[in-house]
């Protein structure tokens, strides 16, 4: 390009001589007359020499302007395949100073404004990278047009920018929704549970102005876990206060349409209905304890306690519980260190274990209390004797209503919430809670408890090897 302007302007300057040297010739001989006419063609060798020298100069005139031409096709170019760092450096007050000057301005504000919209851009990735749905765009042909890094991680290595989405996701309820809102332009919401192993997804799925569509998927595995537990939970209470319920009710109609029924009946009778009434007033002073230990709102006042005063103190309070069942309650020894506790929470702990213990292991007529020094917190454990529990009910037995003999729970008065709230009293402490069991030697409850900053001699205990 640049040899063709530099033709072109060299042939005009050319041009312009031979047509300047032919006019003064004619113009001058015609001007001056016979008096001044010089002889021969002198004249018009006069306007050729001018012409040859004129002609080196025409050539680097025209070199000149071809070159600052060439510089700003260049210049275009670079602008063109995105480096908008380039700049013509413009020299000079002439008019194509004044065009690059301006030329450089523009790049200038393209570079600006293509810096602020990459930075707009990174912020709005980083942002939606942050949020916890996934989130992919396709284009109007299928194709993965992007997609946040929670969609990546669902997805894997499967998801990629241009590759068909029916190639990434094989769920069919979130390629439904997206051919709609593909081809019906309509939102399409769904559930995706396919996606990945265990988990459930919220699909919204909407058209989008270039033609493409966008899907959000919110997992709420953790909300449906919840809904599900509820619903559990409403049944079991159901349940639990329907069976006593029932028994009150038709014991009390009987009384009621029998006047004249015989004193040892009577008391009887009213023996069943005290008994399910107090049932009842339990399962409800468990499921109020229940709801108050799940609360966020749940506060402990931890205090640095002696670990064995704890141990001690359960075995002492507990004592009453097992005196008339044959079942002796003693401590299998704890360390002297502080741990974080709060007293009447953890009497309750134990309260509830020793009850457990007793319920099911009292064939064993032993229960242990006991607790000794770990890392960095004290493992406490409450043993019995009694047949034990089967493997495949250790991992379930702290949840709620959730029982390893359930005719034998109700007939000894359990509500299957106790455990349930040891857990949470435990958590709360910052602790650990588990069992062990074999069947045929009875079971043993562990958790622990936090050692208290307060209690250097803890340490010092731990490495003489108490």
């Amino acid at each position: 390009m640049t040899s063709r302007v530099f033709a072109k302007l060299f042939g005009l300057f050319v041009l312009l001589l031979i047509l300047q040297t032919v006019v003064v010739e004619i113009v001058f001989n015609r001007m001056a007359g016979e008096r001044f006419r010089l002889p021969g063609h002198e004249t018009l060798w006069a306007g050729l020499v001018a012409l040859a020298m004129a002609l080196p100069l025409a050539a680097w005139v025209a070199s000149r302007i071809s070159a600052r031409l060439q510089q700003v096709v260049t210049f275009a170019r670079r602008i063109a395949d995105g480096d908008l760092s380039a700049r013509l450096g413009h020299t000079g007050h002439d008019e194509f100073s004044s065009m690059e000057a301006a030329l450089d301005q523009t790049a200038e504000r393209l570079g600006e404004s293509f810096a602020e919209i990459e930075s707009r851009r990174q912020e709005l990735a980083g942002l939606l990278d942050s949020m916890q749905e996934a989130v992919v765009t396709i284009t109007p042909e299928g194709l993965v047009r992007w997609s946040n890094a929670v969609m990546e991680r669902i997805a894997g290595a499967q998801i990629q920018v241009g590759r068909p989405l029916v190639n990434s996701l094989r769920d069919p309820e979130v390629l439904a929704c997206v051919k709609a809102a593909l081809e019906l332009r309509e939102e399409r919401s769904g559930r995706a549970s396919t996606l990945a192993p265990g988990r459930i997804f919220e699909i919204h799925a909407v058209p989008m102005s270039s033609g493409g569509a966008l899907a959000v998927l919110h997992d709420i595995t953790r909300i449906d876990a919840a809904e599900k537990s509820r619903r559990e939970f409403v049944a079991n209470v159901s349940h639990e206060l329907r069976t006593p319920l029932t028994s009150i009710q038709g014991y009390v109609e009987t009384l009621i349409e029998e006047p004249h029924v015989r004193r040892e009946t009577n008391r009887e009778f009213l023996g069943i209905i005290l008994k399910n009434a107090t049932r009842m007033s339990r399962l409800t002073e468990d499921l109020i304890a229940l709801a108050s230990v799940e609360s966020p709102d749940y506060k402990l006042s931890l205090q640095p306690t002696r670990a064995s005063a704890l141990v001690s103190d359960a075995v002492k309070s507990l004592g009453g519980m097992v005196v008339d069942s044959g079942v002796v309650l003693e401590s299998s020894g704890a360390p002297d260190v502080l741990v974080l506790a709060e007293s009447d929470a953890m009497s309750q702990v134990f309260g509830n274990l020793v009850e457990n213990a007793l319920r099911y292991g009292k064939a064993g007529k032993r229960i242990l209390v006991g607790a000794r020094l770990l890392e960095s917190e004290v493992e406490f454990s409450v043993q019995d004797f009694g047949p034990g529990i089967a493997a495949e009910h250790l991992t379930r037995i702290f949840e709620r209503f959730y029982r390893v003999d359930k005719a034998r729970s109700r007939e000894s008065g359990g509500t299957g919430l106790g455990l349930a709230i040891v857990k949470h009293i435990v958590l709360a402490h910052g602790g650990r809670i588990w069992a062990e069991s074999e069947l045929g030697h009875g079971a043993t409850f562990h958790f622990t408890l936090p050692l208290s900053t307060q209690a250097p001699e803890a340490r010092q205990t731990l490495d003489s090897g108490a």
